[in-house]
């Protein structure tokens, strides 16, 4: 909410949360000191409550990044899920790698490595839950891959609605303009989606929550 939403409230509903688990703690300063985008705590809190409603057996994560969000969500899930998470970047595969074998999930959590956009295609099974946490530019082709391989009844959590506050402002950054437009177009095709009941909540950068239900 950091930038989107300024009251004494989010002040009081942050000083809840707090990450115990030191190798999450690792990730977390890591992310911050090299820039590596990931999942706000209060959105990854959101995203492990969903998993325990949703109870999903396969899920789908577009998106690895270093791992993060893989190993809340890997944490959560029972012994016959399955997991696969998809992600292009070379470095990006190489430290999830390293924070999942810490983690000990390497048995639980499926790195597919490679550009998502040619995978997701390829694809069949269905999914319970799909988690969007890509390149912005794409979300549109990804999201439409998605709701191929989303079961009905089905979960899709789409992170970065808000995009910094930029979606609703008038004073957009030069270097943010582009991949604002996307985000907005992008949310305009979510929230009308006739096959999805969706909801845009501001939690974190801005989460997006649709229920399949055609």
């Amino acid at each position: 909410m950091a930038g989107i939403l300024k009251t004494p409230q989010e002040k009081y509903l942050y000083s809840f949360i707090t990450t115990k688990d030191s190798l999450l703690r690792e990730i977390e300063e890591y992310a911050k000191e090299n820039r590596v985008p990931i999942l706000n705590q209060y959105s990854a809190n959101l995203l492990e409550q969903t998993i325990l409603m949703l109870r999903p057996k396969r899920v789908l994560e577009i998106g690895t990044a270093v791992g993060y969000s893989s190993i809340r969500i890997a944490r959560l899930l029972g012994r016959q899920t399955t997991f696969h998470t998809i992600e292009k970047s070379q470095d990006n595969i190489l430290l999830a790698k390293e924070n999942i074998a810490k983690a000990s999930l390497q048995n639980k959590i499926k790195i597919i490595e490679g550009d998502a956009l040619r995978i997701l295609p390829q694809m069949k099974k269905k999914y319970d839950l799909i988690f969007l946490d890509a390149d912005k530019e794409d979300y549109k082709r990804l999201f439409d891959y998605s709701m191929l391989l989303l079961k009905k009844g089905g979960v899709i959590f789409v992170d970065n609605l808000l995009w910094h506050g930029y979606v609703a402002s008038k004073n957009v950054p030069s270097k943010y303009k582009n991949s604002t437009r996307h985000i907005k177009e992008f949310n305009r095709i979510f929230m009308m989606q006739p096959s999805l009941r969706s909801i845009i909540l501001p939690v974190g950068d801005g989460v997006g929550i649709g229920v399949k239900v055609i």
